[in-house]
């Protein structure tokens, strides 16, 4: 595998310690790295003799840095066992640099992963929602880090919420497109995604067609690769090497690495090192701004508890249905309004998911891969002859409500699950799909 230099896209290097920022909260209600760097800390508890665990609690309680305040937070403390109910947890990457100069000047400080986890309530199912960081939202006000007050921003790129207010800002922009409350949040810096993937041990990742990005100087042959440190992050930061080059191609190689962590974190080898779910848990402290819900560790191991035992089936990853657009002379994604509807209504109506879609442009089933990893042309089904005066089906009414229909067929007592439509992309966490790689000037 060959290694990345350090250079990436520029930004300001004047992050300030995040205070006052302001969200909303109601009670209630990715996978991403915090949601399983939760589940290793109490698996570190739970596998450590009582001394080993009393000591790494007060350490990893120590290490947490100052919080981010949400407004409406319940100071409450959380015990430990499964948190109640259903959990909105929002993730946020950030490509500041962290003030590392290695990554070199940054002009802003931007989201350019903005994932929503959602637990459901009977603690059986996750959905993770990747929202493009191109995609066309209103920002309402808020208030940044210096307590400027920032007028709403409509049809504004979702990327720039951080830069405007923080990560509660981050928050309360998704709230406003989702209509979902989201009272838990955490940001990561590039240095944090390198600590975390060291701390794993390294995430396997499929290559089918070799990665050359020179934007990033980022190369990688076709093959089985163990990604840790600086190539797991470019591995997640590539987009020019990656299917079409777009954002959206970039997410589904992402949901690739994020499908293999979760399967690497559920793994025993993992599970049963004691010593390697420290090395996380602390990874995740010193490297993720946390929302003030989330300082205590007995709130991170009480949604921990409620994330444990789903299986890998029951964790979907999927991208917030979109496509190209403009929008104010600028060219980004807008999002498909039906699709959106119905992946949001399932999510807040709690049923479980069915995905219909592919996985995203960068990646590819193995299985239409040959034996020497080359992409094999899927054969073009026969068209059947229409059939001299069939009258074709009527269209969908457009004015049809957008909640999304059950799927039939289900066991008496099961709660029925709800197909997607197929301009939702994702994939699940059992799941294996390869990267399909764009070399330079493809």
């Amino acid at each position: 595998m060959s290694t990345a230099s350090h250079r990436s896209a520029p930004r300001a290097d004047d992050t300030a310690a995040p205070v006052a920022r302001h969200g909303r909260l109601r009670s209630g209600h990715p996978v991403g790295f915090v949601a399983r760097v939760v589940a290793a800390t109490l698996a570190v508890v739970l596998v450590s003799t009582a001394s080993v665990a009393a000591f790494a609690v007060y350490n990893l309680t120590s290490a947490v840095g100052p919080g981010v305040s949400l407004a409406g937070e319940d100071d409450d403390p959380v015990q430990i066992g499964a948190i109640e109910g259903g959990v909105n947890l929002l993730l946020v990457g950030s490509d500041s640099g962290g003030g590392n100069a290695a990554y070199g000047e940054r002009d802003a400080e931007l989201n350019d992963v903005t994932m929503l986890m959602h637990i459901s309530e009977d603690h059986e199912r996750a959905t993770v929602v990747s929202f493009p960081r191109d995609l066309f939202v209103d920002i309402p006000e808020c208030t940044g880090p210096d307590g400027t007050v920032y007028n709403p921003a409509y049809s504004a790129k979702i990327n720039s919420a951080l830069s405007r207010g923080g990560l509660a800002c981050v928050v309360l922009t998704v709230e406003a497109l989702t209509g979902l409350d989201i009272p838990y949040a955490a940001e990561i810096e590039f240095d944090g995604v390198i600590a975390m993937s060291n701390a794993v041990g390294g995430v396997p990742v499929c290559v089918a067609t070799p990665i050359d990005d020179r934007q990033i100087s980022f190369q990688l042959d076709a093959g089985e690769h163990s990604l840790s440190g600086f190539d797991a992050l470019q591995f997640l930061r590539s987009r020019y090497g990656v299917g079409d080059g777009s954002d959206t191609t970039r997410i589904s190689n992402q949901q690739q690495f994020l499908s293999s962590l979760v399967r690497t974190l559920k793994s025993s080898d993992t599970l049963s090192n004691p010593v390697r779910l420290y090395g996380i848990a602390t990874a995740a402290t010193q490297n993720l701004q946390l929302s003030n819900s989330l300082q205590s560790v007995d709130t991170m191991v009480s949604i921990a508890s409620a994330l444990r035992d789903i299986p890998l089936e029951e964790v979907v990853f999927v991208r917030y249905p979109s496509g190209s657009g403009t929008s104010n002379g600028q060219s980004g994604v807008v999002a498909i309004e039906t699709a959106a509807s119905e992946l949001i209504a399932a999510i807040e109506a709690d049923l479980p998911l069915t995905l219909t879609g592919d996985t995203g442009g960068g990646t590819i089933d193995p299985d239409a891969l040959d034996e020497n990893g080359v992409p094999v042309e899927p054969e073009v089904p026969e068209v059947p002859e229409e059939t001299p005066g069939e009258t074709p089906a009527p269209s969908a009414d457009p004015s049809a409500p957008t909640t999304p229909a059950p799927s039939e067929g289900t066991a008496d007592g099961e709660t029925p699950r709800v197909d997607l439509p197929d301009t939702v992309e994702g994939q699940t966490a059992d799941q294996e799909t390869c990267t399909a790689g764009q070399t330079a000037g493809g």
